[in-house]
């Protein structure tokens, strides 16, 4: 990738707001998916099943500069309820990954999933300027490609064992991708659907970190991908 990696920012959404994952959002996200196995199934680390392990995989993706980790607020609560993150796509020039994605169960076929990733689709190729993003998710993860694919990114292709899971098993890792040119389309149709709806997404306002603060919930925490519960990367 040639451009930078984006800096941290507080992305606002209608029913979230994306802050820059710091320790202060731990509590609230290890009450709202730590120890849980489904949560973390397809998420390439052991289950966390104390707030120090939680703490010490959100500690690895805030301090890789390869990530830029955000907690996903529930602006009517306040609380973190998961986290995602930005990641760099080694050998692509302007692409960047969305990846290290999950969310607790009370926030599972929500609009929660699909308004997270349209605020980080929309600032990624609009006001960062790629004109790429790539998700990726194992083969197993049926839900997981299906959100995916509700999104309008298009289907790339399979690695074959790609890399191993914690239980040391295999997995095919499958790829996705939407444009620059193809996401007004997508966004367009996400962002129109009926309010009420599971999947309803609103555009997006951005706050610098610095007028904002990481939010009215707390300071440093970290992110990964899981869903509904769709875990991807």
């Amino acid at each position: 990738m040639t451009a930078t990696m984006p800096s941290p920012v507080t992305l606002e959404g209608t029913a979230v707001r994306l802050e820059p994952l710091t320790p202060a959002h731990l509590p609230d996200l290890f009450a709202a998916g730590g120890g849980d196995p489904e949560v973390w199934r397809w998420l390439g680390v052991p289950v966390p099943g104390t707030e120090a392990e939680l703490a010490a995989i959100a500690r690895h993706l805030i301090e890789d500069d390869r990530h830029v980790p955000f907690a996903v607020v529930l602006r009517e609560t306040g609380r973190a309820t998961g986290w995602t993150s930005y990641i760099d796509v080694p050998g692509f020039d302007h692409s960047v990954e969305i990846g290290w994605t999950w969310y607790g169960r009370a926030v599972w076929r929500t609009a929660v999933n699909t308004e997270c990733k349209v605020l980080l689709i929309d600032h990624a190729l609009g006001a960062l300027g790629f004109n790429r993003v790539q998700l990726k998710t194992d083969h197993l993860n049926t839900r997981s490609q299906a959100a995916i694919r509700r999104l309008g990114c298009a289907y790339e292709g399979t690695l074959r064992r790609h890399r191993r899971r914690p239980d040391g098993t295999w997995r095919d890792t499958v790829y996705f991708s939407v444009l620059d040119h193809e996401w007004p389309a997508h966004r367009a149709r996400l962002t129109a659907r009926p309010a009420t709806g599971p999947e309803t997404a609103r555009p997006a306002r951005t706050s610098d970190p610095h007028t904002s603060g990481p939010g009215a919930s707390g300071p440093d925490a970290s992110g990964l991908t899981a869903g509904a519960p769709v875990g991807a990367s």
